[in-house]
């Protein structure tokens, strides 16, 4: 074992453990409380789940950056390619158009969106976008779907009129 745990140590994780109500912070705890315990790592590995380099990332972690490192939730929810600032920027300049009522074509946001990160992307983070904006999506049919014919609303009109 090339980590060491004192008793300290061995405490603080155990207790971290304890408190912990998120399974999936409990679970990469108990990497360093087993390896405290002198199991093995092949022993941790098969007993957790976790390939045999993520014990060891873990046990190494916990050794360079302290118990916080293990035992946070390293995913945040901002994924985005933009802030949300400069979302609005984007969108600021189609807000005048769909004021005035005049119909705004997707591609024409995706457009600016994307010269603004400088990569491509799809239609559907122009809809994420939309949507944490508060934009909604209003599709224009060219005829109803269910309308009948000409031919059947005449007959129609005929059989009425009598």
């Amino acid at each position: 074992m090339k980590y060491k745990f004192n008793e300290e140590q061995k405490e603080e994780i155990k207790a971290a453990r304890r408190s912990s109500r998120d399974k999936q912070i409990e679970k990469r705890l108990e990497v360093p409380e087993l390896h405290c315990n002198g199991v093995g790592q092949k022993e941790i590995a098969e007993k957790t789940g976790y390939h045999r380099s993520h014990v060891c990332n873990l046990i190494k972690l916990y050794f360079e950056k302290g118990l916080q490192a293990v035992a946070e939730t390293h995913y945040g929810g901002n994924r985005r390619n933009i802030s949300s600032d400069e979302e609005t920027g984007v969108l600021e300049q189609f807000g005048q158009k769909v004021e005035e009522g005049q119909i705004l074509d997707i591609r024409e946001i995706e457009n600016a969106y994307q010269e603004k990160v400088d990569h491509r992307i799809g239609n559907a983070q122009i809809y994420r976008v939309l949507d944490r904006h508060g934009w909604s999506q209003i599709i224009l049919r060219s005829r109803r779907p269910k309308k009948a014919s000409d031919e059947v609303i005449e007959t129609s009109r005929k059989l009425n009129d009598k």
